[in-house]
């Protein structure tokens, strides 16, 4: 079962925090609200798929402010934003930082559902992505020093006998080594092999 999705609302009005929680809780997701940027940065984050529904003026950082403080973050949420003091030239520096959404004040709560909707599913996908190199990185660790040795020869093109007198070791052992590297990496051709070393930048190496 998917883990259930966090949304986590920043808004300095205590109101608009009260009625955006009650909208996420009748989605089905569970609300985190805070009141200002600190206390959303001074807390732990939940584990799982989550987004983050930021108004753009607070007390201390603005929303603007915080999502330049998340940028560095790979595993920071996607982010929603709401206001009631935007205009054309926030909103699209805001979407060009990678923003889902940026609604103005009074919003429909249909507008702002859907955007919390694709906010969680970016998240997912995210996260999928993300455990998907990590899994790819571990096999690739797993390699032996002359597994990791062949594995760049194979990846240069180089044929079996090639390999061999690089290394100085017999065909039989290459194709020993090639098949080694192919189940420990989980991989069916050489043309995965490049594709899976690509992603983690590990295709010269």
């Amino acid at each position: 079962m998917s883990a259930v999705a966090t949304v986590y609302l920043v808004d300095d009005d205590p109101a608009v925090r009260e009625g955006l929680a009650s909208l996420v809780r009748s989605m089905g997701m569970e609300p985190h609200a805070f009141a200002s940027a600190r206390e959303f940065l001074d807390q732990p984050r939940a584990p799982g798929p989550a987004c983050l529904v930021l108004d753009v003026m607070l007390p201390d950082l603005s929303g603007l402010d915080l999502q330049r403080a998340l940028a560095a973050d790979e595993n920071a949420p996607p982010i929603v934003f709401i206001t009631g003091h935007g205009d054309i030239p926030m909103s699209v520096r805001a979407m060009k930082a990678g923003a889902v959404e940026f609604l103005a004040k009074p919003f429909d709560a249909d507008d702002l559902a859907r955007a919390i909707e694709e906010a969680i599913a970016r998240d997912r996908e995210a996260r999928e992505r993300r455990a998907g190199l990590a899994e790819a990185r571990a096999r690739f660790e797993a390699l032996s020093p002359r597994e990791r040795e062949v594995a760049a020869c194979v990846m240069r093109g180089l044929l079996n006998k090639q390999i061999a007198a690089d290394l100085g070791i017999s065909e039989d052992t290459v194709k020993v080594h090639r098949r080694h590297i192919m189940r420990k990496l989980g991989v069916g051709s050489v043309a995965e092999l490049v594709r899976v070393a690509s992603r983690l930048g590990m295709a010269d190496a």
